[in-house]
């Protein structure tokens, strides 16, 4: 099982830096949002920091859901994807490898990258750390439960706003507490209670969202 996961892994990671263009799309996507925003309401430094951290979320979220058509796209196209699921190996654990390496090449340039965002919007370190660190617990959920909705709208056209309308509602509940863990901080409330529920529901979607996506899969591919 553990060699299946890196050999999945392993190949979607090289794929992915052989198309460097799809991992630069993304942060490049998430910085212009976050640059746009104080361009746009100003250099007022309280109302910057009051933003950040749902502004830093609502970008995450959104290069998140740029990046997920590509997540099953070309195995479908060339015919992996229907070799994987006949193939006498756990179809969720395929799941589960796929979408961990999309976090790698998402969740975790997104969370680096939020540090620029931290010194633009003037967030104190403390503030800056919860936000990282909230990002870093949370943003596996935006490719576990994104994984559901690529593979529920495989195949289809205009499958990129489908999955769009499928899974931001889902994204909703991490948007609040990842954002709120370091709004906490901003009023001298400790984070811990947000970062929990954060990293609970990034174990949620871990438990549900392999399963589901691999019953979406066989679904998209009769």
């Amino acid at each position: 099982m553990l060699r299946l996961f890196q050999v999945v892994v392993r190949r979607d990671l090289l794929l992915a830096f052989r198309q460097k263009s799809d991992i630069l799309q993304t942060v490049f996507f998430f910085l212009v949002v976050i640059t746009l925003v104080p361009l746009g309401v100003g250099a007022e430094t309280e109302l910057l920091r009051s933003m950040a951290p749902g502004v830093v979320w609502v970008a995450a979220l959104l290069a998140a859901l740029l990046s997920l058509p590509r997540l099953f796209s070309q195995d479908y196209s060339d015919g992996t994807l229907e070799q994987m699921i006949l193939s006498p190996d756990p179809l969720p654990l395929i799941v589960l490898a796929k979408a961990f390496a999309h976090w790698l090449t998402t969740g975790i340039p997104i969370t680096v990258f939020s540090a620029l965002a931290s010194v633009m919007f003037s967030l104190p370190v403390e503030e800056a750390a919860v936000l990282c660190a909230s990002l870093l617990i949370g943003t596996p959920v935006l490719s576990l439960l994104g994984s559901v909705g690529a593979a529920l709208t495989l195949g289809l056209r205009s499958g990129g706003v489908l999955t769009s309308l499928l899974v931001l509602p889902l994204y909703i509940p991490v948007l609040i507490f990842g954002a709120g863990a370091a709004g906490a901080v901003a009023v001298s409330i400790s984070p811990a209670a947000y970062l929990l529920i954060t990293g609970a529901l990034s174990l949620f979607a871990l438990a549900v969202g392999p399963w589901a996506a691999a019953a979406a899969l066989r679904i998209s591919a009769e």
